[in-house]
């Protein structure tokens, strides 16, 4: 049964995610994904600049002047949410957790997909695969994912991302748009991430917390790991410890970014506390330019 609280928060989602498609994000998805190829349209009489390559000699003949074929592109794409619900990202500490904020991008996305008329799925996973939703279309199938990434309780705790993309990679055959959310707090899936990198058409959205990098200084804190449920207390105004803690994350952060530049991936840093926006835009003008 669903509740109302999750109706609302779904509800509130919606709201605000489809006016920044419609308003922000307009056209900056369909010219960045590109449809899988081009598909025979029609033929009409050639006029003065067509391509002499199109001319359709069959119909030429057979009417006694040029005609040439014209193409459209094939439209029609399957985008994936490959999202992370492992126990890390209930963390937050900014009024959103990571969870909420991956739901909040996901809709994004499945609105940007619907509103283009390409289908969008979803695979929720911890260290193991919690949930698969095929792709479909449709307004009502987006608020179920959005639904899910939002108010999905996993039975995993912990994070692994190789076998989350090796489940995908065997589920989805056909070309597809991936986007991967994660915090990406995790290792040993260098190897899938770039084999899934050559079939399909990866993007890491990697979702970050200030307070994993650096901490105020508060005296003694107990920390639960929230994949792991160990408790540790610790002394937050050692300096030592501070500085070991952001020499960590910038490590973390480094081998990651390395990761996705040497196997010609993009990927995404969304801050919590930090408008989201700016990024995605940032992300869709770059890859425009590409094209």
């Amino acid at each position: 049964m669903l509740t109302k609280e999750i109706i609302r928060q779904v509800r509130q989602i919606e709201i605000r995610t489809r006016g920044l498609v419609n308003h922000v994000f307009s056209g900056e998805y369909h010219s960045v994904f590109k449809g899988r190829g081009m598909e025979f349209s029609e033929v009409r009489e050639y006029q003065f600049g067509d391509d002499i390559r199109n001319i359709d000699w069959n119909v030429t003949a057979r009417f006694g002047h040029p005609y040439v074929k014209i193409f459209e592109e094939e439209r029609e794409l399957t985008v994936l949410l490959l999202v992370d619900l492992s126990g890390s990202l209930s963390f937050g500490t900014s009024g959103k957790t990571k969870q909420r904020i991956a739901a909040e991008l996901s809709a994004i996305l499945a609105f940007s997909a619907l509103k283009n008329n390409d289908k969008v799925g979803l695979i929720l996973f911890t260290d193991k695969i919690e949930k698969f939703v095929p792709a479909k279309k449709g307004k009502k199938h987006v608020l179920r994912i959005i639904r899910e990434v939002l108010s999905f309780e996993p039975k995993g705790k912990q994070t692994n991302i190789k076998d989350a993309l090796e489940y995908m990679n065997n589920a989805i055959k056909k070309r597809a748009i991936v986007f991967l959310l994660s915090d990406f707090i995790d290792e040993g899936y260098e190897k899938i991430l770039r084999v899934i990198g050559k079939k399909h058409d990866l993007i890491g959205i990697v979702l970050k917390d200030k307070r994993e990098s650096e901490i105020p200084s508060l005296g003694l804190i107990k920390f639960i790991d929230a994949e792991t449920g160990e408790e540790k207390w610790i002394d937050s105004s050692n300096s030592s410890f501070r500085e070991q803690l952001i020499k960590r994350s910038a490590a973390i952060d480094q081998s990651r970014k390395s990761l996705f530049l040497s196997s010609r991936l993009d990927a995404i840093e969304i801050q919590s506390g930090q408008d989201y926006i700016k990024p995605l835009v940032q992300f869709f003008k770059m890859r425009e330019r590409r094209w």
